[in-house]
């Protein structure tokens, strides 16, 4: 009772499963965030919901303490603990962490140090548990590779499991497993790998779930005991995305596209909602709005939401995707698009294939079905971008003003703008793009919200140019960053996606003291120029995001791949899912 929130500490939620029965192999798994973030994350019940299926294995679960939690463990010398049944993180056979974001690097030797486990893999022997990332930032595993014993590149439901049987069949020989499980497609071994000039050249090829309407779901998940950030069932349509979106790793990283079957989901909703008792259920995808069959999906589950008297929550939506047959499936609270950029130039040049028609339909419609809060996501920052293309976004928030009071007669519209920075990811058409430096990020936030300003009920918010930045470096980073995260934790660097806790000071002490040039992970690559996640089959080929690179630049578009495929690569991964015909 001495911390903020204490139910983030103590476990016991409904539908916990039975972690006491008989078992090989003991895996906890960890999210580098509090409480609120990690049990909004589907990949973690996911997993969790598989591994305690498995009658060999018991999965707990351990989450990033707040400081006011982590200050008083430091106190009473005690260490990081489980949510089941407390036990003590180095006491399990396997640690696991979901790595979902590049500033909660820092988090994960936060939760080491207060587990008591050594930060670096070469210093932890067979006494210590085995140690295992996963997520979207091993698209490039490089700037942790030091951390991890083993790295799952790709999605997990299969070789999470793989290797729990390989460690029950080796235990207490870390080295066997290792090697053993070197060989699964989707697990990297830093400790194994081959350096050459300082990048890996040892092959692997990525793990991907052939059949997902035959993967598991978790139909019995967690209930927090507090509310959390997506507070609500979840139904997962499908993976990967047709758009293209040339900033867009997720788009690339998910591919090949699989889907799960319409009665697949409509039983899946039906189990969610009895076995929950949540009062709102959403629809979670790349792109729900691609969904072969959407409307009649959103009808059928919005019929099973009424008679259950459940809210049905839709994402933010892809305004070439938007009807208004979805807008009779929604709760009626605020709409929430991505433009992404504020010309049509611009939009190009990033593959967006949206036009100012489709904007400005979309607006209509959401506002003859009764939206009065508009939610609109923009990048900043973005390849060939001018001070024309920032200042359009502006002119996009005039004209969505304008559109309402035709449609309603009414001026009362609230905005909300948001902008992200431009970041250059790995496996996106983009990769070998300049990110620009702090100065010219701020330039760019003080030009657009002064020309805001002069609007009425426009909000407007803005990601961090320093944090901008640094996630630039740790996304096409090397393993030479290892030292700069560890250094950057002991300078004070933890829960850095938390505005109110990030100390750029603290992380430019770390900087000189690791002598980074922060600027050679920012620059504009050759195209021709190795990059650190270059041993790494995504299915995708490198040969396909620079040819989409080259026609960004030139404002040249690729149409989106649900009806023609455009040879990308990832059908190598498994077959990709076309469009059968028109929606029904």
């Amino acid at each position: 009772m001495q911390v903020e929130k204490p139910a983030r500490y103590t476990g016991g939620e409904y539908n916990t499963p039975d972690v006491q029965k008989p078992h090989k192999l003991s895996f906890c798994l960890c999210f580098a965030d509090i409480y609120e973030v990690a049990m909004s994350n589907l990949g973690i019940a996911i997993l969790y919901d598989i591994l305690n299926k498995d009658k060999d294995i018991v999965c707990e679960r351990c989450f990033a303490p707040w400081t006011d939690m982590a200050a008083l463990l430091r106190e009473h010398k005690l260490p990081l603990v489980s949510l089941e049944t407390k036990k003590p993180l180095r006491d399990f056979d396997i640690v696991g962490f979901s790595l979902q974001y590049e500033m909660a690097y820092t988090n994960v030797l936060y939760m080491f140090d207060l587990a008591g486990i050594p930060f670096r893999a070469k210093d932890r022997d067979d006494s210590y548990p085995l140690i295992v990332a996963g997520g979207p930032c091993t698209v490039n595993p490089e700037p942790v590779a030091d951390f991890f014993d083993i790295i799952f590149i790709g999605e997990g439901e299969e070789v999470d499991k793989k290797l729990c049987h390989i460690a029950i069949e080796h235990k207490g020989d870390k080295k066997a497993v290792l090697e053993a499980a070197s060989k699964l497609d989707g697990v990297y071994v830093p400790a194994l790998s081959t350096l050459k000039s300082g990048i890996n050249i040892t092959p692997v090829r990525k793990a991907a779930v052939k059949d997902l309407d035959a993967a598991p779901f978790p139909l019995k998940p967690l209930v927090p005991n507090i509310a959390i950030i997506h507070d609500r069932a979840v139904l997962e349509l499908f993976r990967g995305c047709y758009a293209g979106c040339r900033f867009c790793q997720a788009c690339f990283f998910y591919r090949p596209i699989r889907y799960r079957g319409r009665d697949t989901l409509k039983g899946y909703a039906q189990e969610l909602l009895k076995n929950t008792g949540y009062d709102e259920i959403g629809l979670s995808s790349l792109s729900t709005g691609d969904y072969e069959g959407i409307n009649c999906l959103i009808s059928e589950i919005k019929e099973l939401a009424d008679s259950n008297n459940v809210n049905l929550q839709l994402p933010s939506l892809r305004l070439d995707s938007f009807s208004a047959k979805l807008m009779k499936g929604a709760r009626k609270s605020s709409v929430t698009f991505a433009p992404e950029a504020g010309t049509q130039r611009l939009r190009d040049v990033i593959n967006k294939n949206i036009t100012d028609e489709d904007i400005d339909k979309s607006m209509r419609v959401a506002f003859e079905y009764g939206y009065k809060t508009v939610k609109l996501y923009f990048m900043l920052g973005l390849p060939t971008e001018t001070d024309e293309d920032v200042m359009g976004i502006a002119e996009i928030a005039e004209r969505v003003r304008r559109i309402y009071f035709e449609v309603t007669g009414n001026r009362y519209l609230t905005i909300n703008i948001s902008t992200a920075m431009f970041i250059p990811k790995p496996l996106t058409p983009f990769q070998w793009a300049e990110q620009i430096d702090i100065p010219e990020m701020l330039r760019r936030q003080i030009m657009l919200r002064a020309q805001l300003k002069k609007y009425r009920n426009i909000n407007f918010s803005w990601h961090s140019a320093e944090v901008s930045m640094l996630e630039g470096v740790f996304a096409r980073g090397d393993r030479k960053l290892s030292a700069l995260i560890e250094s950057a934790y002991k300078n004070g660097c933890y829960f850095d996606g938390w505005s109110e806790l990030f100390n750029y000071d603290n992380w430019k002490k770390a900087i000189a003291e690791c002598g980074v040039d922060t600027r050679e992970y920012t620059r504009e690559r050759k195209v021709d120029e190795a990059f650190p996640w270059d041993f790494i089959d995504f299915g995708v080929t490198k040969k396909y995001l620079l040819k989409e690179y080259r026609k960004g630049l030139e404002g040249e578009t690729t149409p989106p791949c649900k009806h023609l495929c455009q040879g990308c690569g990832a059908e190598s991964m498994g077959e990709c899912r076309r469009y059968g015909g028109e929606d029904a």
